[in-house]
Order: structure tokens, then sequence, then C-alpha cells
């Protein structure tokens, strides 16, 4: 008697494809925001703090150091969200002002 394992290697291929796409893409999908997060966040602490040189003693220059910011981002290829993206900045220069007045 011959014994037909084929309906068997499908079930097993349809269970582990369910498990990669249930469990393992997520992961990965997560992984790579917090290394495209990671690399945002550096970035932004490097211009915002270039801004701050550039255009160190400029009066009311905060739209043109966001510009800077921005623009800089921009050239380094990073894909973003342009709120994102402002909050962050925002939070930058609220650390270097406080690390400032310390």
């Amino acid at each position: 008697m011959k014994f037909d394992i084929t309906s068997i290697i499908e079930a097993v291929i349809i269970l582990l494809s369910a498990t990669v796409t249930c469990f393992l893409l997520p992961l990965v999908k997560s992984r790579l925001s917090a290394e495209k997060n990671e690399k945002l966040e550096f970035w932004i602490s490097a211009a915002v703090k270039a801004a701050e040189q550039i255009f160190k003693g400029t009066q009311k220059a905060g739209l043109q150091k966001k510009d800077f910011v921005v623009q800089f981002l921009l050239s380094k290829g990073l894909v973003f969200d342009v709120d994102e993206v402002t909050a962050l900045i925002e939070s930058e220069v609220f650390k270097l002002n406080k690390e400032k007045a310390a």
C-alpha cells in the first residue's frame, strides 16, 4: 500500500506560510521601523545642531533653521512625515536649550 504525503506537505507549507505572515513579517517590519526611526533621530539631532551653529546670532531664525533641517534630511534621502519630523525637531531644540541652560 502506497501512502501519498502530498496533502501533508501542502498542509505544512500552508501552516508555515501563515506563521510567517502572522508573526515573522510584523516583527521584521517593526525592527525596520525602529532602525529607520533611530536613523532619522540621529540625522535630526545633527541637523538641528548644525542649524543652531549656522544661524547663531540671527534674530527670529526659527523658520530658517527648521527649513535647513528639513532640506538636510531630504538631501540624505530620508522619507518622513512632516508632522512627525516637526515634533522631533522641537524635541531636539528643547534638549539643546535645556543643555545650554544647565
